[in-house]
């Protein structure tokens, strides 16, 4: 059964990185039904070939509505009716499942859920903050609703143990299953509803041990739409292009974002980067929490310095890799720097065995 979980994470993790073009007449007449299940006639659909579009243009034939800017979403009547609809339906599934197979629906949002919750944070709400150009999108509860990993769980319950809902229960699940596997985001108005296709390619990286993946291309964006749109992204953190087109060491010292900056070393290589920058070595000592390797303290600026130090545990690749840790600049020991990152004193850190 844990096997059969796991191909229903990458059947559906598939879904969520999916490059293909939208079915178009599927999703459309998916949220047609969901739109009828709350009283609503079909709406116009309006197709956009990126979030941002989706975001900045207004659907032809709609004139401007105070109330139904996007950054007003949560107001809008639709998707508080739609998201009631899915929770009502989520609450009936759950109490069936309980009856049925409580075990099961466990192993589903361990393995299932789980790992496709996190792989939506370091994917799909990443590029919706960028098209929003504002932080909190996660927490909206429309966006919520369209992460595909609630929707996963109760079909990959569904394909696990045969018949564990009612026909009712089935054909209101398949709506929202046939939008999730047809499109990309969408957002409802009362007349229209705007449909955004899928990016045309989708770089990641393995980010855990149940299957999840994260954002991530050193070569250039991580996501990309057909319009021209796309978002860079370094191991999980959304950044500008410049990090990975051309991370020069005088924009790093430039760039106010601390986690910015952090990635465009990271970009270059923190060997490489203090070679450049000129950073002057002060100290040098073993690392006693990694024996054979040794720990390189740098001044770097004003008030802080930075720590050279060789990663404790082997990457996927085989190697170690070198990183800089940014620490107070009142550390002339790098032991004592090293041991502050940790919140140990130098004493404490010389003894352990390894750092992990």
């Amino acid at each position: 059964m844990q096997r059969e979980a796991a191909d229903i994470r990458e059947d559906w993790l598939g879904v969520a990185l999916s490059t293909l073009p939208a079915d178009r007449p599927a999703a459309e007449a998916a949220i047609s039904g969901l739109y009828r299940l709350i009283g609503y006639a079909p709406p116009r659909f309006h197709w956009v070939p990126s979030p941002l579009a989706a975001v900045e243009t207004v659907p032809p034939g709609l004139g401007p509505r105070p109330a139904e800017t996007v950054e007003r979403l949560a107001e809008w009547p639709v998707p508080k009716l739609l998201a009631a609809l899915r929770t009502a339906l989520f609450a009936e599934l759950d109490t069936q499942l309980r009856r049925y197979s409580g075990a099961l629906a466990q192993m589903m949002h361990r393995e299932v859920r789980l790992p496709l919750w996190r792989t939506s944070v370091g994917s799909l709400f990443i590029a919706l903050r960028a098209a929003h150009g504002t932080p909190p999108v996660a927490g909206t509860g429309w966006y919520t609703m369209q992460c595909v990993s609630q929707v996963a769980l109760y079909d990959g319950v569904r394909r696990a143990a045969g018949a564990a809902f009612t026909p009712d229960q089935d054909r209101r699940l398949d709506l929202w299953t046939t939008a999730a596997r047809s499109c990309g985001l969408w957002w409802p108005r009362e007349d229209v509803c705007v449909i955004s296709e899928r990016p045309v390619a989708v770089h990641t990286e393995v980010a855990g041990e149940d299957g999840e993946v994260r954002l991530h291309n050193e070569d250039g964006p991580a996501v990309r739409y057909s319009d021209g749109w796309d978002v860079h992204v370094w191991h999980g953190t959304r950044v500008p292009a410049w990090v990975i087109t051309d991370p020069d060491v005088r924009r790093i010292e430039r760039e106010g974002n601390v986690e910015v900056r952090r990635c465009a070393i990271e970009r270059i290589g923190w060997p490489s980067y203090i070679e450049r920058a000129g950073l002057v070595l002060l100290a040098t000592a073993p690392d006693p929490g990694n024996p054979g390797s040794h720990l390189r303290l740098y001044d770097m600026r004003k008030e802080t310095r930075v720590l050279l130090a060789v990663n404790g545990s082997v990457e996927r690749d085989g190697r170690r890799r070198q990183y800089g840790l940014t620490v107070p600049g009142r550390f002339h020991d790098p032991v004592a720097a090293a041991g502050w990152t940790y919140g140990l004193s130098a004493e404490q850190y010389s003894q352990l065995l390894r750092r992990t």
